[in-house]
């Protein structure tokens, strides 16, 4: 049976591949994070409330959903 996590995880990851999708297809642009900031969104989605000046709105699985795909691969200009 799937987690809650996974659940949202993958929902992350759909709500990216259709962004990614839809900018490819109206403007021909990609989305790509360096993996720099993608690890720097994951730990601000992994602190606690009380310790972030500013509210991440996302939970972490979500976050990482998103994200992921920036973390496995890297992407150069070409």
């Amino acid at each position: 049976m799937l987690t809650m996590f996974t659940l949202l995880a993958v929902a992350g990851g759909a709500l990216r591949l259709a962004l990614q999708w839809q900018m490819k297809a109206r403007w021909g642009l990609y989305l790509a994070l360096p993996q720099s900031l993608a690890l720097l969104l994951l730990v601000w989605a992994f602190l606690p409330s009380w310790l972030v000046p500013v509210a991440f709105p996302l939970p972490m699985s979500v976050t990482l959903g998103a994200v992921f795909p920036d973390l496995l691969f890297v992407r150069r200009a070409s």
